[in-house]
C-alpha cells in the first residue's frame, strides 16, 4: 500500500487535500505565526460536490499540515469561497478570552428549488483558527445573481473595513464597514473577462513606501491598477493580466502579514488538472510574492516565487557560458569523444541532456539568443520553446509573450512538480501556471536550440525535497 502524499502523481511541494476534491484557496490569513490557507473542499467525492472550508496550516509556507474543516454546510447552503482577517481591535465585538477573534467571510445560498439567494456571513474564532463559530444572520444580503466570493481587508486611512464582492459579469463592488457586521456600498468597478474571486490590495511602485497604487484582481488572472482613498476606486489602467498559463485561477492574498515581513503572497488554485487514479483531486499553485514596478509600458504587476522556496534546494548542478548550437549532432560528437565529450567541448553543445533521477526542479535560466530561431527545453517529456521572432513562449499550445531586453536576452525561473510547471519570465512581469502529466522521457531535462545558436549565460537546476513526511 502507497504511503499517503506518495502516490505516483501526488504534487511534492504544492499543497493538496489528503483526500479528494478541493479548489478556490480562502480564507487566507496569518495569525502569531501560523500561515492558515482554507480552502474549498468536497469531503468523501472526488469531484466537485458540497463545499465545506478545508483547512491547513504552515509556519513556512512550505509543509502543509491539514486539520479539520472549519466550516461546515448547513441548510441554507454549501461554503462558498470568501477571506479572512484578524480583527485586533475587536471592532466586530465577537472576541472572547486572551486571543484576538479570526472572522472569516464567505458566500452561501444559491441552490435549491426554488434556489436560496447568495448572501455573505461571517464565522468567527476565538481559539487561533481551530474551532468557527457561525454568526447567526448574514452580514450582507443578496444584491444580484450569484453575488458572491466577498474579500475583506482594513483600510488604515479611513480605520474602516472593506469588503470587494463580485457581483456578476465582469461587475465587481466595493463595500465599507466599522464592525464587520453592518456594510455600506461604495462604488462599482468593472475588470474584463475575470469571472469572480475578487482581491484587492495596495502595494509601492518600485519599493517606494510614498507612492502606492492599488489593484483590483478577478479570478482569471486580470487585474486594474488605480487609486482608493476609502470611497472610491479610480482605474488608471485598463483590464491587463498577469496569470498567462491555462491553469491557474481564483489567486488570494494573505491578510495580516507582519508589517515587518512586508511581503504580499498569494496562492492560486491550479484548476483543470487530472490526476488518474489518485485519492485526492487539484492542487494549489507554489506561493508567490506581488510588488509593482514601473515598466516601458507602465506600471505592472510582477509575481515571483517566495524567498522561502530555497528551504527546499537540495542538490544543485550549474553551467555558466554555455552556447547550443543547432549545427551538432550530439550523438555523432559522443561517437568521436565518448563519455568525456562534454569536457571537450564545453561550450559548443548541440543539446544539453541533464541525466538525473531527480523530479522536483527549480530551474533558472538566463539565455542571449544570438542567431537562433527558437530556444527550447524537453522537461518531463513537454516542450517548452521560445520563439526569437516572435519573442513568446509555447507550452501545451499556449502561447506566452515574453520580451527580450535590450541585451537580446531573458531571465527565466521554471517550478517543475510531478504534475504541474510554473514559469516566470522576465524577473516576473511573466507568469504562467500549467498542469500536465508526464510524458515518456528519457531524461527528465534537455535544452536546445533551432536552426542557430543560443547563449546560455547561467543555467541553474536545484533539485528540490518532497514536503510531505
Amino acid at each position: 500500500m502507497v504511503k499517503p502524499y506518495h502516490e505516483l502523481h501526488r504534487p511534492q511541494f504544492h499543497f493538496t487535500a489528503k483526500k479528494d476534491w478541493i479548489n478556490d484557496p480562502n480564507g487566507l490569513v496569518y495569525y502569531k505565526g501560523e500561515y492558515h490557507l482554507f480552502f474549498q473542499h468536497s469531503p468523501g467525492f472526488i469531484g466537485h460536490a458540497p463545499n465545506t472550508w478545508g483547512h491547513a496550516i504552515s509556519l513556512d509556507l512550505v509543509h502543509w499540515t491539514q486539520i479539520e474543516p472549519a466550516i461546515e454546510p448547513d441548510d441554507y447552503g454549501w461554503i462558498w469561497s470568501g477571506s479572512a482577517v484578524v480583527d485586533w481591535h475587536n471592532t466586530s465585538g465577537l472576541q472572547e478570552g486572551d486571543e484576538a477573534v479570526i472572522v472569516a467571510f464567505y458566500t452561501t445560498g444559491g441552490f435549491g428549488d426554488p434556489p436560496t439567494p447568495c448572501v455573505q456571513a461571517i464565522a468567527y474564532s476565538n481559539d487561533c483558527g481551530r474551532t468557527f463559530t457561525k454568526y447567526p444572520e448574514p452580514v450582507l444580503d443578496h444584491i444580484r445573481a450569484h453575488n458572491r466570493d466577498p474579500k475583506v481587508s482594513w483600510h488604515e486611512a479611513s480605520e474602516q473595513w472593506i469588503m470587494a464582492l463580485y457581483l456578476d459579469g465582469d461587475d465587481f463592488s466595493l463595500f465599507s464597514s466599522k464592525n464587520l457586521k453592518h456594510w455600506e456600498r461604495l462604488c462599482d468597478v468593472e475588470v474584463g473577462g475575470t469571472g469572480e474571486c475578487p482581491d484587492l490590495y495596495e502595494l509601492p511602485v518600485d519599493g517606494e513606501s510614498e507612492n502606492t497604487r492599488w489593484v483590483l484582481w478577478g479570478a482569471a488572472g486580470t487585474y486594474r491598477i488605480g487609486t482608493f482613498d476609502g470611497q472610491a476606486f479610480i482605474p488608471e489602467t485598463n483590464t491587463l493580466r498577469a496569470e498567462l498559463g491555462l491553469n491557474g485561477y481564483a489567486a488570494q492574498t494573505w491578510s495580516d502579514i507582519p508589517t515587518q515581513d512586508g511581503r504580499l503572497i498569494q496562492i492560486s488554485w491550479m484548476q483543470g488538472g487530472h490526476y488518474p487514479a489518485m485519492p485526492f483531486n487539484q492542487q494549489m499553485s507554489f506561493p508567490v510574492e506581488l510588488s509593482l514596478r514601473t515598466t516601458t509600458e507602465g506600471i505592472r504587476l510582477f509575481r515571483q516565487p517566495v524567498r522561502e522556496l530555497e528551504i527546499l534546494h537540495t542538490h544543485t548542478l550549474q553551467w555558466t557560458d554555455y552556447t547550443l548550437k543547432s549545427g551538432l549532432d550530439r550523438q555523432a560528437v559522443f561517437k568521436r569523444y565518448g563519455p568525456t565529450w562534454q569536457d571537450e567541448l564545453p561550450h559548443v553543445l548541440a543539446n544539453l541532456a541533464i541525466d538525473t533521477s531527480w523530479d522536483l526542479f527549480d530551474i533558472r535560466i538566463e539565455f542571449e539568443v544570438q542567431d537562433a530561431k527558437a530556444f527550447g527545453a524537453i522537461i518531463r517529456g513537454h516542450h517548452l520553446v521560445y520563439d526569437a521572432v516572435n519573442e513568446a513562449f509555447t507550452y501545451l499550445e499556449q502561447e506566452i509573450p515574453a520580451k527580450l531586453d535590450d541585451n537580446g536576452r531573458l531571465r527565466l525561473q521554471l517550478l517543475v512538480d510531478r504534475t504541474s510547471l510554473e514559469l516566470f519570465a522576465s524577473n516576473g512581469q511573466v507568469s504562467a501556471s500549467f498542469c500536465f502529466l508526464p510524458g515518456a522521457h528519457d531524461t527528465p531535462l534537455e535544452f536546445y536550440a533551432r536552426e542557430g545558436s543560443v547563449r546560455l549565460i547561467s543555467l541553474t537546476v536545484h533539485e528540490l525535497a518532497a514536503t510531505w513526511n
